[in-house]
């Protein structure tokens, strides 16, 4: 093995995938988790609560506390990887900001798994990060791509984009992460990456909608070319580089995550077809659909920043205010014709 340990912060089915991946190249990989079922799960070889059936190696650990983590990892911590979901991230950085300084002052690095814009503040991964270790911003990265978690550890062959401004870092991380399996190409483009692992999955419940009104490929090539118009629009707001929403955390997730029978975002989307309520289906599931909370945060950013984005606000009248799917499918194609050059 090349490295010694790594820390995944959160038992999530991603992170717990992520972790999997760095077996291949750690002695240990360290997951830090709330939850005493996970906790126990995890030492027994399979996070069952999020990857039911999928056996975990033994090298990966499970530890509750910081101390714990301190005397499995003998100091010898080389990466951490972040599973927090959005809603998690501002908490657990306020509640665990002195540890997670300590290994910052130590130069090891950060990769960020989580998908989304902030509903309340309208902040993008990088941006909750920043506000609490802007003076580490060299080490904090951002993995975005198409990868169910599942199909990571089954080894199915996987392309990310891994994100981030040190060129050296990202370089490092990403021999880190590479295996005959899984490979996250480094790219610059921060505001990209985080762009379209977050908007795409606002798409992904569109198409599980479509779907489940009964709509078949053309409307789903539809959706997809005209979700990746209004997601560019967003990047052009941000700075962000064209060519980015044609790679993997773009274009890639997008077609995975709105065609993929793993989807959380797509099923959620073809619940709310069948007449189930948001909030009802997503107290029924223990994995987060990102893109409910997104869809927010995307529509009132696109308000503050004057973003023509039809799907986004068309989709935000669905959730959150009780509109019906099939009248907002007519309303955007009865929409005069418009020159967009």
């Amino acid at each position: 093995m090349k490295y010694k340990t790594a820390l995944v912060l959160g038992g999530g089915a991603f992170g717990t995938a992520i972790g999997f991946v760095l077996t291949q190249n750690f002695q240990k990989v360290i997951v830090l988790v709330r939850s005493e079922e996970t906790y126990q799960e995890i030492n027994r070889g399979e996070n069952a609560t999020y990857l039911p059936g999928q056996k975990l190696p033994e090298t990966i650990r499970a530890a509750r506390t910081w101390a714990e983590v301190e005397a499995l990892s003998d100091g010898g911590i080389e990466l951490i990887v972040s599973g927090l979901p959005m809603s998690a991230i501002e908490d657990f950085c306020l509640r665990n900001e002195p540890e997670l300084r300590s290994l910052f002052d130590r130069g090891i690095c950060l990769v960020n798994l989580a998908k989304g814009i902030d509903h309340e503040t309208l902040k993008l991964p990088d941006e909750l990060f920043k506000s609490h270790f802007d003076a580490y911003r060299s080490q904090l990265t951002y993995l975005s791509g198409p990868s169910f978690a599942k199909e990571i550890i089954d080894k199915q062959i996987t392309l990310v984009s891994l994100a981030g401004e040190s060129r050296e870092n990202l370089l490092h991380i990403c021999d880190m992460l590479g295996t005959d399996f899984f490979k996250a190409v480094p790219t610059t483009d921060v505001k990209g990456v985080l762009l379209g692992g977050s908007l795409k999955n606002v798409i992904a419940i569109a198409g599980g909608i479509l779907e489940g009104l009964g709509y078949n490929h053309n409307t789903r090539a539809a959706l997809l070319t005209r979700g990746i118009v209004e997601m560019l629009r967003f990047g052009a707001v941000f700075g962000a580089r064209p060519e980015t929403f044609y790679g993997p955390s773009g274009m890639g997730d997008l077609i995975l995550t709105t065609t993929g029978e793993l989807s959380r975002n797509k099923t959620f989307g073809i619940e709310l077809a069948k007449g189930r309520r948001p909030e009802e289906i997503i107290a029924s599931s223990k994995s987060v659909v990102e893109g409910y909370k997104t869809t927010k945060a995307a529509y009132f950013l696109a308000q503050k920043m004057g973003i023509r984005a039809l799907i986004f606000s068309g989709l935000y009248a669905v959730l959150y205010e009780d509109a019906d799917p099939r009248k907002v499918v007519q309303e955007i194609m009865l929409l005069p014709p418009k020159f967009e050059d």
